[in-house]
């Protein structure tokens, strides 16, 4: 039995999903699929848009739920980076990772307030508390300073726009052999050029439409 398996965490993710296919955006459905496009892929009106979804979930699915659990228990992680917490659905996975191997700690960031005392709740109701760290703001100043010397697991799951840029602050502490999962990383294309390029110190694979699993190798 792992801790997904188990209560209060297996009942609380049942909630949760449920919560999530529940939730609406007036504000977003009344947008045009290619400004939608647009502002996804933008570096300077990201807040704008994601506040525009301030009351969606945006969740990963359950089987990457549970990819990121074998992430981070194959990679026996100790220490995690995850850019974009919304509800905390994906830290929750994470989290129970690394009680599964023994402790660790999830850092995670969120620029809405309202979702980041949702997050944290959850994260108390999941028993998982004492293994994330919720910081609030824009991550490209939350995830600046006072990370781990070594990063086993980044996680990109925030503003599509913005993942070369995370990377570029987290790179210099990710091990060799660190992982990275980018969602929906095709709306960054030179997200998945950094990675994908020959020798540029990353082994890459899109294992769906969806995500890019990448290996740092250097």
């Amino acid at each position: 039995m792992s801790t997904l398996n188990q209560s209060p965490l297996a009942p609380l993710l049942d909630t949760l999903f449920a919560e999530a296919e529940a939730a609406t955006s007036p504000a977003l459905a009344q947008l045009p699929r290619t400004e939608r496009e647009r502002l996804m892929q933008s570096k300077t009106e990201y807040r704008d848009f994601y506040g525009l979804l301030k009351d969606l979930w945006l969740p990963v699915s359950r089987q990457t739920g549970d990819l990121l659990y074998i992430l981070t228990r194959g990679t026996a992680a100790r220490h995690i980076v995850e850019f974009g917490t919304s509800f905390g659905i994906s830290t929750l996975y994470l989290a129970a990772g690394l009680r599964d191997n023994g402790g660790g700690r999830v850092i995670s960031s969120e620029f809405e307030p309202q979702k980041v005392a949702r997050a944290r709740r959850n994260m108390m109701d999941g028993g998982v508390s004492d293994l994330v760290e919720i910081r609030e703001g824009d991550a490209l100043e939350t995830l600046k300073d006072n990370l781990p010397d070594s990063i086993d697991l980044l996680v990109l799951d925030g503003a599509k726009s913005l993942y070369t840029e995370i990377l570029a602050l987290v790179e210099p502490r990710l091990r060799p052999g660190a992982l990275i999962l980018a969602d929906d990383a095709d709306f960054c294309p030179e997200y998945l050029a950094r990675v994908r390029a020959p020798k540029g110190g990353y082994m890459s694979v899109s294992l769906s439409q969806d995500i890019e699993l990448s290996m740092r190798v250097a």
